[in-house]
């Protein structure tokens, strides 16, 4: 799979996004990663990617060349002939869809992942209507820009493509993957601060094992995001 990322600071997203098991995923050839800086391809002598937004207002907005032509340049660059691509174009936006555990898993079928990282107050809207498929928020909140909440969707679908964990039930059993919280989990030392590992976890019998998971899952739903039971039709009570 193949992400390209379109920004300003593309040394803040490699930066992140080489190190760890996202790192080494790309170091194996599992996934592909690159940044592209928007700022290159900007016809201006100064490489001048902002301007002031039409009918007043504070800030700066991202102009619409520059970004679409970097979007042309990838699409170039990652064209085979004879060969299709399933490829999603996604700006980061805090109007966006809020990214889920479900909406990662649908990403993740697709060939290519193309982010736009807006900044200052984001981009023409020309550039939405004229290149993007779909619009992702990080949460009900405003950054600074784009690139960390690219970086989560990066590491978020990334994780869930085929040969970048070592096994599938890294990610099968985890907080959201079933529409619940995950159950605790204990490493040695048996006894911490006269806290100890429940007994169950060293009996052996996987079926009790099993069963303790699925109630200490639900148990936990309940107390810290009972929304997630009302989703599953469930009471949260």
């Amino acid at each position: 799979m193949r992400f390209d990322i379109m920004t300003l600071f593309p040394e803040l997203v490699t930066g992140i996004l080489e190190e760890s098991i996202i790192g080494r995923a790309q170091k194996s050839g599992v996934i592909e990663v690159e940044a592209h800086n928007i700022r290159d391809y900007s016809e201006d002598k100064h490489h001048r990617v902002d301007d002031t937004p039409y009918g007043g207002g504070k800030g700066m907005l991202m102009m619409a060349p520059p970004i679409c032509r970097c979007h042309s340049a990838i699409l170039e660059k990652n064209t085979e002939d004879g060969k299709e691509i399933k490829r999603k174009t996604i700006y980061m936006s805090p109007q966006g869809q809020v990214l889920t555990q479900k909406k990662a898993q649908e990403l993740a079928s697709y060939d290519q992942l193309i982010l736009l990282c807006g900044h200052y107050e984001g981009v023409d809207y020309r550039v939405i209507e004229e290149i993007v498929d779909e619009e992702i928020s990080i949460g009900d909140y405003v950054l600074t820009g784009g690139e960390l909440p690219a970086c989560i969707l990066v590491d978020c679908v990334a994780r869930l493509v085929d040969g970048v964990l070592a096994d599938k039930e890294c990610f099968e059993k985890e907080s959201h993957s079933d529409g619940l919280l995950e159950y605790p989990q204990y490493t040695r030392p048996f006894e911490f601060h006269g806290r100890t590992v429940p007994e169950v976890l060293i009996s052996g019998h996987h079926e009790n094992i099993e069963k303790w998971r699925e109630e200490k899952a639900l148990e936990l739903t309940r107390q810290k995001r009972p929304d997630l039971l009302d989703k599953k039709g469930e009471q949260g009570s």
